[in-house]
């Protein structure tokens, strides 16, 4: 009987199988260059847009590792959280708050404990 359950999908994006992560990255890529902002600049929107959005927490921890190749500040990621809470209020920014954390812990714990292996039966 063949596995469709998601283990089956991480073994196969584990693998390098991963064309939706592939597309959305080559779609972040054109976005960042065809935008002409610097790349500090282009991020800071990026995360004004993902708290506007009430995104996922791996959206924030994609846009969080793009900054990290950066000279991008966490208070420069603040101050940005500060400017729009008046905008799209402060519930929705506390929300972002703790969907970073989340992305943040979720990779950590996933760092430590490796991709699960795939079952066979």
């Amino acid at each position: 009987m063949t596995q469709t359950a998601p283990d089956n999908a991480l073994g196969r994006i584990a693998a390098g199988d991963a064309p939706v992560l592939e597309t959305l990255l080559a779609m972040n890529l054109d976005a960042a260059e065809r935008s002409g902002l610097d790349p500090e600049t282009y991020l800071l929107v990026r995360l004004a847009a993902l708290v506007a959005m009430d995104a996922a927490p791996v959206s924030y921890l994609i846009t969080l590792g793009a900054a990290g190749e950066t000279d991008l500040t966490v208070e420069q990621m603040q101050a940005v959280l500060v400017a729009i809470a008046p905008v799209v209020g402060s519930a929705r920014v506390t929300a972002a708050a703790g969907a970073i954390v989340r992305g943040v812990l979720g990779a950590e714990a996933l760092a430590e404990t490796g991709m699960p292996t795939q079952r066979t039966s």
